[in-house]
């Protein structure tokens, strides 16, 4: 699983000019899942998104994770993660999972992380989604489990 996230001051999912779902401060995570990903890849990439230490304490050092801060988490599933760009101008999704293995994993990835008790959102699956957000900091990670 492939996972980009966004500490946010604020972000929010709209489908056909409706307002899906928002968050406050935490973190905005785009998920993809891959072929050979299993419900370990998914329970794994919940748990450090969760300890990841990328909101500053009182020295101003990124030393808090969004449990620590109680921060929200908006998901947001996006295959194109998985899209390989290597060769020629138009990427090859070959990698991504088939659709009811991605949404089975993606569906599990949030459960894994609503089992957080912090407040999480998501987008809708395989839906065309305007994604809005204002990036803190900008701090952005890139993770795969």
């Amino acid at each position: 699983m492939k996972a980009l996230i966004q500490r946010v001051k604020q972000a929010s999912v709209t489908i056909n000019s409706e307002l899906y779902s928002s968050i406050g401060k935490g973190l905005l995570v785009f998920v993809g899942v891959e072929k050979a990903d299993e419900k370990i890849n998914a329970e794994k990439l919940a748990e450090k998104i969760l300890k990841l230490r990328v909101f500053e304490d009182e020295n101003e050092k990124m030393n808090l994770s969004v449990s620590d801060v109680q921060g929200e988490i908006l998901v947001v599933s996006q295959f194109t993660l998985c899209g390989d760009c290597k060769k020629g101008t138009r990427p090859s999704f070959d990698n991504s999972a088939p659709l009811d293995k991605a949404i089975e994993l993606y569906e599990y990835f949030v459960h894994c992380i609503t089992n957080s008790g912090l407040n999480v959102k998501t987008g809708q699956f395989r839906a065309m989604m305007d994604v809005g957000l204002i990036n803190d900091g900008p701090v952005t990670f890139w993770l795969e489990k």
